[in-house]
């Protein structure tokens, strides 16, 4: 979740380069709001052990529905793509696995302890028995970032950078007059 203090500041650094206004932002029709504050919430409930896990199932199928209803705004192919890749292996591996290597490159070598003493509903170290591994936490992003991400995660955060970045470049739409056709001239 720290890649999002680098990822949305980034966004709206170059919508603004590119003539883009933040208050565009905020005219996008969002279909299902609710339902995606709700997904990102329950991805913050201190809950483990196999409850946890049932409120992180919940929060990913809150956050496809969301992405699947919104799929024509910019950005959203993406990130429906990528909450999926991550349901998958999450599904499959009752949590995230994390690469061991993907922990020490990202500059969590402290964590180690806590991710095999813990466990957890989330998250895991990638074990023997863990499935779909090339779509486990083994991307490192180096400090200041400091975080293990996955594929989905690169796609899920590519595509809300797409969105902000188009949503910032709206343009208001201004209602056209209609033309008058009896008032208008035939030249012969």
């Amino acid at each position: 979740m720290r890649l999002i203090l680098f990822t949305f500041p980034l966004a709206i650094g170059l919508g603004y380069a590119l003539g883009g206004h933040l208050s565009n932002l905020g005219r996008v029709s969002f279909r299902w709001p609710l339902a995606g504050i709700l997904g990102v919430s329950l991805q913050f409930a201190p809950v483990g052990g196999s409850g946890g896990y049932l409120l992180l199932i919940a929060s990913f199928l809150l956050l496809i529905v969301a992405a699947a209803a919104n799929w024509r705004l910019p950005g959203f192919i993406l990130i429906l793509a990528g909450l999926w890749l991550n349901f998958m292996v999450i599904t499959v591996n009752e949590g995230m696995p994390v690469t061991r290597v993907a922990i020490v490159a990202s500059g969590q070598a402290d964590t180690l302890d806590e991710i095999v003493d813990q466990g957890g509903s989330k998250h895991h170290l990638a074990g023997p028995d863990d499935q779909l591994l090339f779509l486990a936490d083994r991307i490192a992003m180096p400090p200041p970032v400091s975080q293990a991400v996955s594929v989905g995660d690169v796609l899920a955060y590519a595509g809300a950078m797409w969105f902000v970045v188009a949503g910032m470049l709206r343009r208001e739409e201004r209602p056209t007059a209609p033309k008058d056709v009896s008032t208008a001239t035939v030249s012969t």
